[in-house]
């Protein structure tokens, strides 16, 4: 059990499956809560994150997915559809501060241990649901995936570039984002109840929560009418921005010029190169948008004659933003990849959390358990028996 951190003493009950439900759950784990995942070895609820990572495995067996969302947690193996499963999970829900559960609307309810039912016996209990579309309204019965969630957000039609077919995001992106939130939620539902003394009844919408992120795309539409065209990798308030090709194979930079200031480091960086860019028309920065193409041919025609190494450290010497793109395992060999990777305690690494307390030693981190491996002490520690 992590040691020292806001969520020190805090249970947490998972029953979380594939990932949205985990990650949330792993979010208040990594912040010190003593989480206990639910599952049976009937009906693994980790089915998806056993999956994740294709044909990879870690040294212990696990999918990199696996040992990614499901670490710092103990597992209990409860068959919730037996009499003796359910009883022992009305107990351990009676002792929580907090229930995180990622099913379909309406399976809480039907196993008999949904909001209305848990809260007579722990009213002080936090209950985190975050179906595909909420709870309540004419979708509520649907199902949801990343990708079925981000078409019907919008969110594909806000990647790529204009003209091409929809895109999504891959790596789950709406479980992470939905997680995300969760945490936050039920974060700030621990702080009210310290006031109240009563839990409450959350209830997230994954497909909510991609809207949120897109927001301003939703009210340019509002004010105009027209959906905003995508930009692939410009931007709609900078410019020169986009992805260079540099010299190699498939290799690339990337650019982004956001003040006269870095305009005017750029075309010193550029030299003679940059000549036909120090027409008077480039100078401000509704003329660089209007002849975009232009400017990125130029640039394009230095970078390619560069690494993308290169091209990042001349940059960057002049303040101008510039980063080479990087694929996964150039990330894994870096100096800042060292220090996200935290040990598991079994041999293994994962990416630890993006912040840190300040005075707070980092705690050390546990691997996904197996399933059932804690139940008898889950029971001992929460139930005394």
């Amino acid at each position: 059990m992590l040691q020292n951190l806001p969520l020190t003493g805090i249970r947490v009950l998972d029953f979380g499956h594939i990932v949205a439900g985990p990650f949330c759950a792993r979010m208040l784990a990594d912040l010190g809560a003593d989480v206990v995942k639910v599952e049976t070895a009937t009906r693994r609820g980790r089915t998806g994150a056993r999956r994740g990572g294709g044909a990879s495995r870690t040294a212990s067996g696990r999918t990199p997915l696996l040992a990614h969302i499901n670490r710092n947690r103990r597992s209990i193996d409860l068959n919730l559809k037996t009499e003796e499963g359910s009883a022992i999970a009305h107990r351990l829900i009676d002792v929580a501060d907090v229930l995180v559960e990622n099913f379909s609307s309406g399976v809480m309810d039907r196993l008999g241990i949904g909001y209305g039912d848990v809260s007579k016996t722990n009213p002080r209990l936090v209950y985190a649901s975050m179906s595909a579309f909420g709870h309540t309204g004419p979708r509520q019965a649907w199902t949801g995936m990343n990708v079925t969630l981000q078409a019907f957000s919008g969110m594909m039609l806000a990647t790529g570039e204009s003209g091409d077919p929809p895109i999504g995001i891959s790596n789950s992106w709406n479980d992470y984002i939905g997680g995300l939130h969760t945490a936050v939620a039920i974060i700030g539902a621990l702080a009210k109840r310290r006031a109240s003394g009563r839990g409450c009844d959350l209830d997230v919408s994954q497909f909510e929560c991609s809207v949120a992120m897109i927001g301003s795309l939703l009210l340019a539409s509002t004010v105009t009418g027209v959906a905003p065209a995508r930009v692939g990798s410009r931007s709609a308030s900078a410019a020169p921005q986009g992805c260079y090709r540099c010299a190699g194979a498939d290799q690339w930079c990337t650019i982004s010029v956001q003040t006269g200031e870095q305009w005017q480091a750029l075309l010193l960086e550029l030299g003679a190169g940059g000549g036909s860019l120090r027409d008077p028309q480039f100078a401000t920065l509704d003329g660089r948008m209007q002849h975009h193409d232009a400017i990125d041919a130029a640039i394009e025609a230095w970078t390619r004659e560069r690494t993308p190494a290169e091209v990042e450290a001349l940059l960057q010497a002049r303040g101008v933003p510039a980063a080479a793109m990087r694929r996964g395992n150039d990330i894994a060999q870096t100096a800042e990849w060292q220090r996200i990777l935290k040990p598991l305690g079994d041999g293994e690494q994962s990416v630890g959390l993006p912040f840190s307390f300040r005075g707070t030693a980092p705690a050390a981190l546990t691997p996904a358990p197996r399933v059932g491996a804690d139940s008898d002490d889950v029971v001992r520690d929460w139930l005394g028996s």
